[in-house]
């Protein structure tokens, strides 16, 4: 299974945002100290994040992100897919007619792994900000 940095720091970024001043703006500097993320990461990230209107910025010397909306209505599957971030157990596309090893046909595990890719994105889909803070 494959789950880069991406979706993991983002994740914990707005867990972060969301828990400590849930309606002030927070600075990516903050952030990056408490939960030990690169700063230019996460300013990456944020653009991302900002861009698919899951935080908002605030210009000034109070300045920094907050969410958007509340922290219980931001699904962790929103939050990957904001910052391109795929759970993918499979090798092959799942639609595709060429197989998992590059043949005409699937490979004999196919189906567990792809049974198990839907529960996972599955359970990204049931989980919120909220419930990683509380």
């Amino acid at each position: 299974m494959k789950l880069s940095s991406k979706g993991r720091y983002a994740v914990m970024a707005l867990a972060d945002l969301a828990k400590f001043e849930p309606n002030n703006p927070i600075s990516l500097r903050d952030i990056s100290l408490r939960q030990g993320i690169s700063l230019v990461y996460l300013e990456q990230l944020f653009l991302k994040l900002k861009k698919n209107n899951i935080v908002v910025s605030v210009r000034g010397k109070n300045g920094g992100y907050i969410l958007n909306k509340k922290a219980a209505d931001i699904k962790i599957s929103e939050v990957f897919l904001a910052v391109e971030e795929k759970i993918k157990t499979i090798g092959c596309e799942k639609h595709s007619n060429k197989g998992c090893n590059g043949k005409s046909s699937k490979c004999i595990t196919h189906n567990l792994w792809d049974e198990l890719e839907n529960y996972i994105n599955d359970f990204f889909e049931k989980k919120t900000l909220n419930d990683l803070i509380n």
